[in-house]
């Protein structure tokens, strides 16, 4: 991949570039327009940065001694891994393989993630997961205080209950649908990390992932039957999950 032109350079304009592909366009339309201080002022664009400050961060401790003497240098590969694959986009400069646990972990996790609502990005957005943990210290809050009146807010506006069970409705189907595509895989013959990541890349329309299907590999070596697999997550991740389940509802084509 880009690893090709091994440029410090290179890296950090793409960094940027990928970032901003994976921030929500019409964020960028009010900054255009003079509103410089959108990026801090949106709830999900700051959980977003945060989300990547401190995932780099956490990578970059980590792979540094073991794996790079350099600290720059493994800043760079961090931060270039983890916009990358939680932008979604998929291009790679390290072999993240033979990184340690922790960090092939957190790139797993960015995997499931993905990008800002209204961006190039897939995965399932960063407001869907910034909602369900505000969603989740609600309840919590609920049960020490149970006579208290809260409501989960965005950019202090209360959201909707509908639009909070919608969001746990497509976190369930997320999970169930990950989850039964990769036992499918397991099935097939793929070891446990192949068939989670694998899985895990093409619903989030990422493209590497671990194992047979590395940084450093490619799908070649999946089954017929598995490709078919994966082809269908590309498809619920690329149109949305609640797009594509429709299509195979009696009702729907009733109607």
């Amino acid at each position: 991949s880009l690893s090709h032109y091994n440029s410090p350079y290179f890296d950090y304009i793409i960094i940027i570039f990928m970032l901003l592909a994976g921030i929500n366009f019409s964020l960028h339309y009010k900054m255009l327009r003079g509103d410089i201080k959108i990026f801090g002022k949106d709830p999900e664009c700051r959980f977003f940065l945060i989300l990547v400050g401190i995932f780099t961060i956490i990578i970059t401790v980590n792979i540094y001694g073991p794996i790079y003497g350099s600290f720059l240098k493994a800043f760079r590969y961090a931060a270039f891994q983890v916009s990358s694959i939680i932008t979604t986009t998929g291009f790679v400069t390290a072999d993240y393989e033979k990184w340690p646990a922790l960090s092939r972990l957190i790139l797993l996790c960015c995997m499931f993630i993905g990008a800002m609502a209204g961006s190039t990005g897939g995965g399932m957005k960063t407001m869907r997961i910034m909602l369900l943990i505000r969603h989740g210290y609600q309840e919590i809050f609920r049960i020490i205080h149970p006579h208290a009146i809260t409501t989960v807010k965005l950019g202090g506006r209360p959201v909707p209950p509908e639009i909070l069970s919608s969001i746990w409705g497509f976190f369930i189907l997320y999970i169930g649908l990950f989850v039964v595509a990769t036992l499918i895989m397991a099935s097939l013959g793929l070891d446990f990390i192949s068939s989670v990541t694998s899985v895990a890349a093409s619903i989030g329309n990422i493209g590497p992932g671990l194992g047979i299907v590395g940084p450093v590999k490619n799908y070649f070596d999946i089954p017929p039957a598995g490709k078919w697999v994966l082809s269908f997550c590309m498809l619920l991740g690329r149109l949305e999950i609640y797009t594509v389940i429709v299509l195979f509802t009696p009702e729907y084509w009733r109607k």
